[in-house]
Order: structure tokens, then C-alpha cells, then sequence
């Protein structure tokens, strides 16, 4: 190859350097940008997994209360049912005694009671009407402890009524708040399994992010590889370029030399005196 030839593959060579390096360039800068990309999504992927992590921890304290409130509730429901039948039994049992009311008013019972309790004490009586006083009393007394059975199972009877309240308000309040937490719990849940469904697509497209920053960085390695072979091509030519110049240089300055010695040995065949200018190297 000529070194016109050496000279025009030389350019050829710059030219397609610079092309390569300027693909690997561009390359590079995409497969940055891929990565960069590629963690930011990551970041966001992190970010969506510990929001997700702090929901389920938040379902699962309000799990954990919602599990300690029911046994309250059932123990309030079967304190209930309880009061309910004790309350009951007592409506049957005063339902009972009504059967035996007398028809007389308690008030009408009781002041003949007094009164006859009156005579007993106040007057002499006989043997006999004494006797029929005591089992006027006896008869009275009977018929009041109708009356007083009645007042007691009444009693009892609101008393059960207030406790009644007081459990189911009791019971109402836990239920509700179960109610509120396990529904609190719920949208807890859906977000976190939406926060899990988020990070799941995110991650995808990591994934995918990462698979395209690959692809762009292999095509880094083959323009590096032909970057190094034209370099080296470069690097040979040059060289031997420069050394054929030096040959040139060095054939021309040998050729010169052997032609101003043959000037130098004609001259003084000839008898004439040399000087400085016949024995320069540049001399014609």
C-alpha cells in the first residue's frame, strides 16, 4: 500500500472512530439513562413496600383490639340473656300471684287490719270472738302478703329492667366500636393489598427498566471492541506511515550524499579545488 493509499485509509479510519465513539456515546448515555430510570422506579417500589408494611401493621393492631373487644361483647350478651331470663321468670312468677290478688285494694285490706289490730288491743272480747278476730287477721294478713310478693317481684323486676339497660347500652357501645374498628380494618387492608398490587406493577417495570439497561449496555462491549480494533488499525498504519517516510527521508538524503560525493570525486579528478558548497547535502 502506498502512502497516499495510507494517508486516505488513515481518514477513513478517523472518520469511522469518531462515528464509533460518538454510537458508544449515545449508548452509554442511554443505558444511563435506563438506570437511572430503573432506580427511581426502585426507589418508588421501596417507598409503596413500607407504606404497605405500616398499613399491615395498623390492620393488625386494630385486629388485635377488635379480638379483645368480642369476648367483652359475648360476655355482655350472655349477661344479658341471663338478666332476660331471670326477668323472666320473675314476670311469670308475679303473673302467678296475680292469679291469687284479692279483690280488695291493698289500702282497704290494711285498714281493716288496723282496725281489728285496734280492738284486740283496746277491748275485752270472749273466748270466742277472740278467736274469730285472730283468724280475721290471719285471713287479712294472707291476703296483704299477696300484695307485698307483688310489690317484691315489681321490684325485682325494674332492678332487672335497669341492669337490662345498662348491659345493653354497655353491649351497643362495644358492638359499635367493633363494628367501627373491624370496618377501620377493612379499608386498611384494601389499601394495603392496593399499595401490594402497586408495588408489584412497579417492580415489573423495574424489572423490565433493568432488562433494557442490559440491552443497551451490551451493545457498549462490540463498539468498544471495534473501537479498539480501528484504534490499533490507526495505530499501525500511522506507524508505518511515519516509518515510511523515514525510509523516504533517509533514501533521499543517501541519494543526495552518494551524488555530491561523486560531484566531489569528478572535481578533483579535474584538478579543482572543493569548497563548503559542493559538499552541502542540500547542494544541486
Amino acid at each position: 500500500m502506498s502512502g497516499k493509499e495510507k494517508s486516505q485509509t488513515i481518514d477513513v479510519l478517523i472518520e469511522k472512530l469518531a462515528e464509533l465513539k460518538e454510537q458508544r456515546s449515545v449508548a452509554g448515555r442511554d443505558a444511563d439513562e435506563r438506570a437511572e430510570r430503573r432506580d427511581r422506579i426502585n426507589e418508588q417500589v421501596h417507598t409503596l413496600r413500607d407504606e404497605g408494611q405500616n398499613l399491615r401493621t395498623k390492620r393488625d393492631e386494630i385486629n388485635e383490639e377488635v379480638k379483645k373487644l368480642k369476648p367483652q361483647r359475648s360476655a355482655s350478651a350472655s349477661k344479658i340473656r341471663e338478666k332476660v331470663a331471670e326477668l323472666r321468670n320473675i314476670s311469670q312468677e308475679r303473673k302467678a300471684i296475680l292469679g291469687d290478688k284479692p279483690p280488695r285494694s291493698y289500702q282497704s285490706l290494711k285498714n281493716e287490719l288496723e282496725d281489728v289490730d285496734w280492738k284486740v288491743q283496746t277491748t275485752s272480747h270472749t273466748l270466742q270472738e277472740d278467736k274469730e278476730m285472730m283468724a280475721q287477721v290471719k285471713q287479712l294478713e294472707t291476703q296483704l302478703s299477696v300484695y307485698r310478693k307483688l310489690e317484691k317481684a315489681s321490684k325485682k323486676a325494674s332492678e332487672l329492667r335497669g341492669q337490662l339497660n345498662v348491659l345493653r347500652n354497655e353491649h351497643e357501645s362495644c358492638h359499635q366500636k367493633i363494628t367501627t374498628l373491624a370496618q377501620r380494618s377493612q379499608e386498611l387492608h384494601k389499601n394495603m393489598l392496593e399499595k401490594v398490587e402497586e408495588a408489584k406493577k412497579k417492580k415489573k417495570e423495574a424489572d423490565d427498566m433493568h432488562k433494557h439497561f442490559l440491552e443497551a449496555r451490551a451493545k457498549l462491549d462490540p463498539l468498544q471492541d471495534e473501537i479498539t480494533v480501528v484504534s490499533v488499525q490507526l495505530l499501525q498504519l500511522r506507524k508505518g506511515l511515519q516509518e515510511a517516510e523515514q525510509k523516504h527521508k533517509k533514501e533521499s538524503e543517501d541519494s543526495l550524499r552518494q551524488t555530491i560525493e561523486e560531484r566531489a570525486k569528478e572535481k578533483l579528478k579535474r584538478g579543482e579545488k572543493l569548497d563548503r558548497k559542493s559538499t552541502r547535502l542540500n547542494s544541486s
